[in-house]
């Protein structure tokens, strides 16, 4: 059975604020992962981070832009192997933003988890993604407050 990460948050913060963390690859390098991301479908990026032997992962997630709709909707590919071509976790994520009167509701999604040997990473990411929620929340303070850094 493929199992499923779903998770949601609210920032009390513009819609457009946020979403420029999921668009813009300086912010969103500040909180996942160094990137080549552009807000293109169809655009092929990739988000580098440390290897993971024990997953069996080389540190590179190969990812596509799958779907955008400005301020609303974005979602992306997210793939992954040991290296040399061979992608052993092939996912979805998609996340949603929803506008409410203090601020914005954002939705994840993250499916994909098929296979038994995708279960340790979808037991790091059910967590990791809470921790990358912290982090933006994190920024966006520190931006209203004046600071560049968090």
């Amino acid at each position: 059975m493929a199992k499923l990460i779903k998770h949601q948050f609210f920032y009390p913060h513009p819609v457009k604020t946020v979403w420029d963390y999921f668009t813009k690859p300086e912010l969103l390098e500040q909180w996942l992962m160094k990137n080549d991301f552009q807000p293109v479908v169809g655009h092929s990026f990739q988000l580098r981070t440390g290897p993971i032997p024990a997953l069996n992962f080389d540190g590179i997630f190969h990812c596509q832009v799958l779907e955008i709709i400005p301020f609303k909707k974005l979602s992306y590919s997210w793939k992954s192997g040991p290296g040399g071509g061979k992608i052993t976790l092939d996912s979805v994520v998609t996340w949603q933003l929803v506008p409410k009167d203090k601020g914005t509701e954002v939705f994840l999604e993250h499916r994909g988890f098929a296979k038994k040997e995708n279960l340790d990473f979808y037991n790091g990411l059910l967590h990791g993604w809470v921790e990358k929620f912290q982090n933006i929340e994190k920024l966006l303070n520190a931006a209203q407050h004046g600071h560049t850094n968090a």
